[in-house]
């Protein structure tokens, strides 16, 4: 049982909250407006950590990307530069092309700079990010 005071008080919240109070002064229900605010929470939470992961995700195509770019160009770099030392057959540029193509990359740009020097761009236009490309350079050692 309540105290005078104390069931006043009971009865103001009840009414507040829309709940009847019988007459001992105790609460019929004991929900208030405030239910289902947790769920609402709840889904707003999911949400947040939904587009969290989906940020994260991108985060890591665009990261591979980058290094599967980063080693065509380098292969296809080496693959022309054994071109222009005569270690293989055929015109520098269309080695390092094709071996871009087999990496899964396409041949930007190649060029040949002193004899035996080769300096090449790829590019990958795959994944939900932009287009990537990568520079190498090879030729004989030191």
């Amino acid at each position: 049982m309540y105290t005078c005071g104390e069931r006043d008080h009971v009865r103001g919240v009840a009414r507040a909250c829309g709940q009847r109070v019988h007459a001992c002064g105790q609460l019929a229900h004991t929900r208030c407006r405030e239910a289902g605010a947790g769920t609402v929470l709840a889904l707003a939470l999911g949400l947040v950590v939904m587009i969290c992961m989906g940020a994260a995700l991108m985060l890591a195509q665009a990261a591979i990307v980058a290094h599967r770019v980063a080693s065509a160009a380098d292969l296809a770099a080496l693959a022309g530069a054994d071109a222009a030392r005569g270690l293989t057959t055929g015109d520098p540029c269309t080695i390092a092309g094709e071996t871009a193509v087999r990496h899964g990359a396409s041949l930007a740009n190649c060029a040949v700079s002193g004899g035996e020097i080769v300096d090449v761009t790829t590019r990958v236009d795959r994944g939900m990010v932009a287009a990537a490309t990568g520079r190498a350079r090879a030729g004989p050692p030191p």
